[in-house]
């Protein structure tokens, strides 16, 4: 069956104006999900071979809050950083995501049961009947075929998200890492994400080597 595109009626483009210069700033509606997202493009990707790509998933705590619990907003700085730097490129910026798809509110809930009793992102979540990550990159591929983008050099430490990616049909030529320092608010949350859900941190290994060579022997 083909796939379902994006209909005309629900896109819109603008230029958006931004501390970091001029995007082409691409909402739609999924057809799919029903969810409102949000594609960042710099320069002329139509048609394009390794197109640098960032899908990222909304986190409202630490992209807007600037919550030091997680690396989100360090990593949509950087993804956008590296998108100016390279002069072309897409950002999308995927609703619906928040805590890996379990909502804001079911977020927070596990917040609570990590301070209390001190359980990592993955069992917090899994205690009160919640599953770990039930994030759909389906709206991600939508967008960049409507781009015309033909491969990707996908910003990543997750070697889940390129399976994800190509499972419908967009060719991830490269997974670039994305890694953003290590801070002592994060480093519990990030060792569970390398050690529990595969994600390629090796700057975790590193920080903690470091904290052991700190403490006075």
């Amino acid at each position: 069956m083909r796939e379902q595109g994006i209909d005309h009626d629900d896109i819109a483009e603008a230029d958006l104006r931004t501390r970091r210069g001029v995007f082409r700033a691409v909402a739609f509606r999924d057809p799919v999900d029903g969810h409102e997202h949000m594609a960042l493009v710099r320069g002329d990707v139509g048609g394009r071979e390794g197109v640098l790509v960032r899908t990222h998933s909304e986190c409202m705590t630490g992209d807007i809050f600037g919550a030091t619990r997680c690396e989100c907003g360090d990593q949509l700085g950087a993804a956008l950083d590296a998108i100016v730097r390279e002069g072309a490129g897409v950002l999308v910026y995927l609703r619906g995501h928040e805590g890996r798809g379990i909502g804001l509110v079911a977020k927070i809930r596990t917040h609570v049961l990590q301070d209390d009793q001190g359980l990592d992102t993955v069992d917090s979540a899994t205690v009160i009947g919640l599953p770990v990550d039930v994030r759909d990159y389906g709206p991600a591929a939508r967008v960049l075929r409507h781009l015309r983008v033909r491969s990707v050099r996908l910003m990543s430490n997750n070697p889940a998200k390129v399976s994800a990616l190509e499972s419908y049909g967009i060719d991830v030529a490269e997974r670039i890492p994305l890694l953003v320092p290590v801070s002592d608010d994060n480093l519990r949350y990030l060792t569970a994400k390398r050690d529990r859900l595969g994600h390629d941190l090796p700057q975790v290994g590193e920080a903690a080597a470091r904290r052991m060579d700190e403490v006075p022997g």
